[in-house]
């Protein structure tokens, strides 16, 4: 993570020109935006480990217990199922509810999962294998379609994961013989003779980024020939400078120019003046250095959130931001306190028939979909 200084880089108009240039401008509005992306970082930084600690600690109990919960209310409606004081109206809802709950926990837990599965196979009109088999044997013609490959027969369609891997393997190797072509491309286009107008373009190129490297060099030669630890005798600030000097290669090695100019301010080797007066010329190039500070701030903001999904199994499409993550999460633990608790009161209370059959009365089902319209858990 890049530190941040008390002392801000900017540009501030003097008494000559009161009005900043387009350049100066540009300057000061893409040090805010690094800076905006810098806290973002940072708050990620700060809230993760309390997310985390948080998730294992308390959500991932619940969601547990609420799993133990589920399947003894599937085993408990397996038995009562048989109880004479039910309708036939009420066992029919019952079947549904039955096969919805236990085809979901299935996966759920691995020592209960072949027991929920011939619970399952009994109440469903369909074998949950089988039904498994057809659904991945769907997605594989789908991605068939959509990937233009083969995904081959020997796949085991019990395995939807076993699926997704052969799917992505065929992607990344159409990737590599798409990057080798591009390759192939690139090299018998560069053999070709360069028009007058194609050379000037990447004549021009070369010296922008020429002007690009030697802008940030000559900061960072300012730095590393005050800081060199070598050349100090005093042991203290002899560390001190070290530990600088780390701070400026970092720096240095990834063109990051922002936080040279902070240790240069830092350092009072320039002041509020020296930024002022910086040519249109020297600003252009620094402009075009913080632009790709920006990009890559943001490709940085994205592989973090994109790691906080995964790690956490959110939503890919969900937003996720460091303000909200753990609003959201506290909306999650009192659902599943809510369920846990409702659960324990269902199962105490299904001890007697009548509370049973009142229950069945409240749910809606969706007969067609085989799925719960509402459920009191």
């Amino acid at each position: 993570m890049t530190r941040t200084n008390l002392r801000s880089v900017s540009i501030a108009s003097d008494h000559d020109k009161p009005a900043l240039s387009k350049g100066q401008k540009a300057f000061n509005s893409l040090i805010r935006q690094i800076e905006k992306r810098r806290k973002q970082l940072r708050a990620w930084e700060t809230v993760t480990p309390t997310f985390q600690q948080r998730y294992v600690n308390e959500l991932l109990p619940l969601e547990r217990t609420s799993t133990t919960l589920q399947i003894r209310m599937v085993h408990f409606l397996d038995q009562a199922y048989v109880q004479k004081e039910l309708t036939k109206a009420e066992r029919r809802k019952m079947v549904i509810v039955i096969a919805n709950l236990a085809g979901n926990l299935i996966d759920e837990d691995e020592d209960e999962g072949k027991e929920l599965k011939a619970i399952y196979d009994k109440y469903s009109p369909t074998n949950y294998d089988s039904q498994m088999a057809a659904e991945v044997d769907g997605m594989k013609s789908m991605l068939e379609t959509v990937l233009g490959v083969d995904l081959g027969d020997d796949l085991d369609l019990s395995s939807p994961e076993e699926l997704l891997q052969r799917a992505q393997a065929h992607i990344q190797q159409g990737q590599a013989e798409a990057a080798e072509k591009q390759a192939e491309q690139d090299v018998q286009r560069a053999k070709r003779k360069k028009s007058p107008k194609q050379q000037a373009a990447e004549a021009r190129a070369q010296e922008q980024q020429a002007q690009i490297s030697l802008s940030i060099r000559e900061v960072y030669r300012k730095l590393a020939s005050t800081l060199h630890p070598d050349r100090e005798t005093d042991p203290q600030e002899r560390d001190r400078k070290t530990r600088l000097m780390q701070r400026v290669n970092e720096a240095y090695q990834k063109n990051n120019l922002l936080q040279l100019l902070e240790l240069q301010l830092e350092l009072e080797h320039i002041d509020q003046h020296a930024l002022s007066s910086m040519s249109e010329e020297r600003l252009k190039h620094y402009n075009t250095i913080l632009k790709e500070q920006v990009r890559e701030l943001d490709r940085e903001i994205l592989h973090v959130e994109s790691a906080f999904r995964y790690a956490y199994g959110i939503d890919p499409f969900k937003p996720v931001s460091p303000d909200t993550v753990l609003r959201n999460l506290a909306v999650d633990l009192k659902e599943l306190r809510l369920n846990v608790r409702t659960l324990e009161q269902d199962l105490a209370a299904f001890e007697d028939i009548k509370n049973l059959k009142r229950w069945l009365k409240g749910i809606q089902v969706m007969r067609a979909a085989s799925t719960f319209d509402a459920m009191p858990f």
